[in-house]
């Protein structure tokens, strides 16, 4: 009889410094970009369906984490009161979604009722947090597309420039501080929070956000440069406070990823972090200083 030990488990494939695979990374990137800019590219409307699909995915995916510390979000509400508030904010405006807003956190917090009293304030507070992070902050999305209209058909008017500018910057700090922190990272940002991000690159998301803030905000919205530099400004500083509380939330759940819907990235709220946290200051800027 044998008594060699069993084998042991496969080694985890290395993905080196970035921590993730590249090529599937890649390859998810290119099919979510192409699906933003189809939808942007014939018809306005269908890219808030996307953003209202995405509010539904990145709820399910919080409530899935959440449940790791016994923490039960109501999904309905939060998903059909997330998606009216996408959609009036494109249609309706600013007051439409802070009354949605409202609306929405007093129909979940009266739903929670019907589950008693145990439980309720840390179910209702947590509730009340993902509808802000979440369906409020990506609502801000409809608002920028609805500086060019809502009906829907002009493929290149002011709001659909805003989405390219906003997506792009946001973009641009990712990948310089991605590209940055590869090749030059050493100096830990917050190592108890997130190891892999560095201060190098936090300045190649600086570089990166300023020039294609500055370059976008001239060439397509024909603003005044000083804009588009206060957007890359506001995109670094936001985009990496976002990450940096996605990493918290993470960390305080105990998972690594939301979930694996997109291979090579994990789930949608790792990958919106970033957007979330840039979109309402990127319409606050162009909304009232250049369109």
């Amino acid at each position: 009889m044998s008594t060699s030990s069993p084998p042991a488990h496969p080694p985890q494939k290395d993905h080196g410094r970035a921590g993730r695979n590249l090529p599937a990374a890649v390859a998810s990137a290119v099919v979510l970009l192409s699906l933003i800019a189809g939808t942007l590219y014939f018809w306005k409307t269908a890219f808030v369906v996307v953003v209202a699909v995405a509010v539904v995915v990145g709820v399910w995916e919080l409530r899935r984490g959440f449940l790791a510390k016994e923490i039960d979000l109501p999904e309905q509400p939060l998903w059909l009161g997330g998606v009216v508030m996408v959609f009036v904010a494109y249609f309706w405006g600013a007051p439409a979604l802070v009354t949605a807003t409202a609306v929405t956190a007093l129909v979940v917090m009266l739903w929670l009722l019907r589950r008693g009293v145990e439980g309720y304030v840390r179910n209702a507070t947590a509730s009340v947090f993902v509808l802000v992070y979440l369906p409020f902050l990506a609502s801000f999305v409809g608002l920028l597309l609805s500086e060019g209209g809502t009906t829907g058909f002009e493929r290149w008017d002011d709001g659909v420039r805003g989405i390219v500018v906003f997506i792009l910057v946001t973009v641009a700090s990712d990948t310089g501080g991605y590209a940055a922190g590869v090749l030059f990272g050493k100096h830990p940002m917050a190592p108890v929070i997130s190891p892999k991000k560095s201060w190098e690159g936090f300045a190649g998301s600086l570089l990166a956000c300023v020039a294609a803030g500055w370059f976008l905000v001239t060439a397509l919205l024909d603003g005044p440069w000083w804009v588009g530099v206060a957007v890359g400004l506001s995109t670094v500083v936001m985009a990496t406070l976002g990450d940096l509380v996605e990493s918290v939330i993470k960390r305080d759940l105990g998972i690594k990823d939301m979930s694996q819907v997109i291979p090579g990235h994990g789930g949608l709220m790792d990958r919106l972090d970033s957007l979330l946290a840039t979109v309402a200051p990127t319409w606050l800027l162009l909304h009232y200083l250049v369109f």
